[in-house]
């Protein structure tokens, strides 16, 4: 890049410390092994005084929303009620920085702040599971889809839940920099680059919704496994459950069948060697475990909505 990016991340009363350090983590640090800077990093309070964050703790940032004006990029950690409005100023403050060509991120329920000011109608978003109902009463315009971890509409990213967020800001680092750099950042950071393999607006990676210990045990088995053969029979006997059983838990917990899932754990991993190694797609359809590569383009395209010849070139620019 020819010019340094600038990240502005976004300060108020009841601030998240946990998803602004998400974003100073990313952007913020300098990294040992890093042979440059990769980011500028500000703090802007949309709320003038000392700002009371919702851990307990006082503190005031760089500057005030003028520091909104010369971003690169400007993130909106979770607002602290999403049925209250944002601030005026901050509404006006983002809506300029946009229009400038600055690019708009939220994290969590900073959602309902970046579809206050409009910027999302008619486009795709998500936000915490938990306030999805909401967030589709108060923004019937935007097309909510809360089964991802973050969806990207280029000018515009949003991100679920909390931890989502890291997902998010190492895919702004992965379009910025690279995989190669996004996968340093994430082992300094002791996290996977790719959480949900080739990235979350693409697929959706189902999580059990209680604690499922049996299914947790034998997901875990099977996704180390994906390269080869593995059958419904196969994941009973590992589970301790009648085929039955296990059908039922699957649906219950995880919202597909176990072969759907199965099916979504290979496409997983074929995102991941798609973006990160030069196998051919024959090789990495074997490696997944597919019967033929005509097999796993078909299942490619259905599950993730592009050929993985043009998911690689998306993620590898290659």
């Amino acid at each position: 890049m020819s010019q340094i990016p600038l990240i502005v991340s976004v300060a108020y009363q009841g601030l998240s410390l946990f998803e602004t350090g998400i974003v100073a983590e990313v952007f913020g640090l300098s990294r040992r092994g890093a042979d440059r800077p990769l980011y500028r990093y500000r703090v802007a309070q949309a709320e003038p005084g000392e700002l009371h964050t919702a851990g307990g703790l006082r503190m005031r940032a760089d500057g005030g929303l003028r520091l909104l004006r010369d971003a690169t990029m400007i993130v909106i950690p979770g607002w602290r009620n999403h049925l209250e409005p944002p601030p005026p100023p901050l509404i006006r403050a983002l809506r300029d920085a946009h229009g400038r060509g600055a690019r708009v991120m939220s994290i969590c329920t900073g959602a309902f702040v970046l579809a206050a000011t409009g910027l999302l109608n008619d486009k795709r978003a998500t936000t915490h599971w938990l306030f999805a109902e909401a967030f589709r009463r108060m923004f019937p315009a935007v097309q909510l889809d809360p089964d991802v971890l973050y969806v990207d509409e280029g000018s515009v990213l949003t991100s679920a839940g909390s931890a989502a967020g890291v997902d998010a800001c190492l895919h702004v680092v992965r379009q910025d920099y690279g995989t190669a750099t996004a996968n340093f950042i994430a082992r300094t950071m002791v996290t996977s680059p790719h959480r949900s393999g080739g990235q979350a607006q693409y697929i959706n990676q189902p999580v059990p919704r209680c604690e499922a210990r049996g299914l947790a045990q034998v997901m875990q088995w099977a996704s180390e496994r994906t390269s080869k053969p593995i059958t419904v029979p196969q994941l009973a006997e590992r589970a301790a459950m009648s085929e039955r059983t296990l059908l039922r838990r699957f649906l219950a917990e995880v919202g597909m069948t176990p072969k759907a899932w199965l099916t979504h754990e290979r496409i997983r991993r074929a995102q991941y060697l798609l973006e990160s190694s030069n196998l051919t797609l024959e090789q990495v359809s074997a490696n997944c475990g597919f019967g033929s590569a005509e097999a796993f383009r078909a299942k490619f395209r259905q599950i993730a909505r592009v050929t993985p010849s043009a998911y690689r070139r998306v993620f590898r620019g290659t």
